[in-house]
């Protein structure tokens, strides 16, 4: 395995871009720095963790990451995101939560309403299924924690479902990490998707800010 890294001139100094920024970061960082990107992206949905977690699972791969710790951090750090936004929740209340929250940069009001009214629907299996949902996956544990939702169960779903996302990616990339050659290639492609992806976010946020101030006069 040390071989093939030194083969390739190191696990990560091919790849270019936002990719490669995100994995030498994920690379010093380690394991726990996994978990730390999971629980931001919890708490502040813009940051990818389609990004992250594929990668890490490809750095994991070329040995410079624990496959286990990557997991167990990373689900840690979403559980750990999700309990803040459950105890939000609970504290402030789903109204005053979603105020305060929509102020955040790339966050909309609209994203929030959303997933409150997935958790009316759905009750408890929300959460479970919720996590592996862009968009509801960061957002669902404020209703849950609004509406007094049973810790156990709250915890018991979040760790399922988050681990079940993560897992996945993970694995994704683990099993990619034996093509070096193929990521090299193609990393430059997997950035303009990654930019594609934010600017349309972004677009999408400015059009219907504008709207609905628009609405409003």
């Amino acid at each position: 395995m040390w071989a093939t890294l030194a083969d390739t001139g190191g696990s990560t100094d091919n790849l270019t871009g936002l990719v490669g920024v995100a994995a030498r970061a994920i690379e010093q960082l380690g394991e726990w720095g996994v978990g730390a990107f999971t629980l931001a992206e919890t708490v502040v949905p813009p940051i990818p963790s389609e990004v992250i977690l594929p990668l890490a699972g490809y750095l994991a791969k070329q040995g410079s990451l624990n496959l286990v710790l990557v997991f167990v951090a990373s689900t840690l750090g979403a559980y750990l995101g999700a309990l803040f936004l459950y105890w939000l929740g609970a504290r402030l209340g789903l109204e005053r939560s979603i105020r305060g929250l929509s102020r955040l940069p790339l966050v909309d009001r609209e994203d929030f309403e959303h997933a409150a009214g997935w958790f009316r629907r759905h009750g408890r299996s929300s959460i479970f299924f919720g996590r592996l949902l862009p968009g509801i996956r960061s957002l669902i544990s404020l209703p849950a924690g609004a509406s007094r939702m049973p810790m156990g169960t709250f915890s018991l779903f979040t760790l399922a479902g988050s681990g079940l996302w993560n897992g996945a990616l993970i694995g994704l990339g683990y099993l990619l990490g034996t093509q070096y050659q193929l990521i090299e290639q193609y990393s430059k492609f997997l950035n303009y998707a990654v930019y594609a992806a934010l600017g349309i976010a972004v677009a999408a946020l400015v059009v219907r800010r504008f709207k609905r101030e628009k609405y409003r006069r």
